[in-house]
C-alpha cells in the first residue's frame, strides 16, 4: 500500500491527521508512531501492532506488541500508571519482585525477554560476577528481585557459577599452571551471562 493509501486510511478511519510524509518516515525508521498510531497503522494494514514493530526489545515495545494500554500493564503489575508511564519512557524498570514477576506474567516475557526490556543485562552481569568470585548466597535475593525464576533453579545456578569459577581460578595457581592459564577465569567472567542462562534455562 503506497504512504498516501495508508496516510487517508489513517484520516478517514481513525480520524488522525497523518501525512504521507509522516508514513514514508516511519518506513525509514526516521519517526516512529505513537502507541495510537501503531493500533491505527496496524488496523489500516490488517495485522497485529507485533507484527509492525519486528523483534520488541523494549517494555514499552513489548507492550504495543500485545496490543496493551500502558495503564493496563500499570493496574496489572500493581502501580501507579504515571510511576509505571516513566520506567516505560525511560527504558528502566524499577519494581520490585511481585511486581516483576507480574510485569513478566502481563507481557508474556521469558526471563531473558524481561531483563533485556527492563535495561538491567549490564546490572545482572555485575551481580553473576560478584557471585562467582565470593559468597554467591548473598547474590540471591537481588538476582530474584531482577528475574522471577524459581529460587531453587536460581540458587543452583548461582552455587555452579561459583562453582566453575573457583575451579578455573585453582587450577592457575596449581605448580605446574602456564602464565596465561588465568585467562580462563577472566574469560569465564567476561561471559558469565551466557553461562548463568544456560544454567537457569535448565
Amino acid at each position: 500500500m503506497a504512504p498516501g493509501h495508508v496516510a487517508y486510511g489513517l484520516q478517514a478511519q481513525y480520524g488522525l491527521p497523518v501525512t504521507a510524509d509522516t508514513v514514508v518516515a516511519w518506513e525509514r525508521g526516521l519517526l516512529a508512531p505513537d502507541s495510537r498510531e501503531l493500533a491505527a497503522l496496524a488496523g489500516v494494514l490488517w495485522c497485529s501492532p507485533g507484527e509492525l514493530l519486528g523483534t520488541p526489545q523494549s517494555l514499552r515495545e513489548h507492550r504495543l506488541a500485545r496490543a496493551l494500554g500502558a495503564e493496563d500493564v500499570a493496574r496489572r503489575v500493581g502501580m501507579d500508571p504515571a510511576s509505571y508511564r516513566r520506567m516505560e519512557d525511560g527504558n528502566r524498570w524499577r519494581g520490585n519482585e511481585r511486581q516483576t514477576a507480574a510485569l513478566a506474567e502481563a507481557l508474556s516475557l521469558t526471563p531473558r525477554e524481561l531483563l533485556t526490556a527492563t535495561g538491567r543485562d549490564g546490572e545482572l552481569a555485575e551481580l553473576l560476577r560478584s557471585a562467582a568470585t565470593t559468597r554467591w548466597q548473598a547474590y540471591v535475593r537481588p538476582v530474584a528481585k531482577m528475574l522471577p525464576l524459581p529460587r531453587q533453579r536460581l540458587e543452583a545456578a548461582l552455587q555452579r557459577l561459583h562453582t566453575d569459577y573457583h575451579a578455573r581460578m585453582a587450577a592457575t595457581s596449581s605448580w605446574g599452571a602456564s602464565a596465561g592459564s588465568g585467562e580462563s577465569g577472566r574469560d569465564f567472567l567476561d561471559r558469565i551471562a551466557d553461562h548463568f542462562w544456560a544454567l537457569a534455562s535448565g
